[in-house]
């Protein structure tokens, strides 16, 4: 399952891919394998779920809502 609200997220904060892992603190293929469907680790989660304002389930494509978690 390709996470793309991930993507939608990185595109609405003008950030790029390398900006995007800087801020993770992971590798840009590590990256590009999360988005393609690997496991995220709930560190990295949680992450993603502070510099979006979205909630996980959002993010990983669970939930259509946009609301704030």
């Amino acid at each position: 399952m390709e996470r793309t609200n991930i993507e939608s997220e990185r595109w609405r904060l003008q950030m790029t891919k390398t900006d995007m892992c800087n801020l993770l603190g992971i590798t840009l293929k590590t990256y590009n394998s999360y988005i393609r469907g690997a496991m995220i680790p709930s560190t990295v989660l949680e992450q993603l779920r502070n510099v979006t304002g979205k909630p996980i389930d959002y993010l990983l494509g669970l939930d259509t809502g946009q609301s704030s978690a």
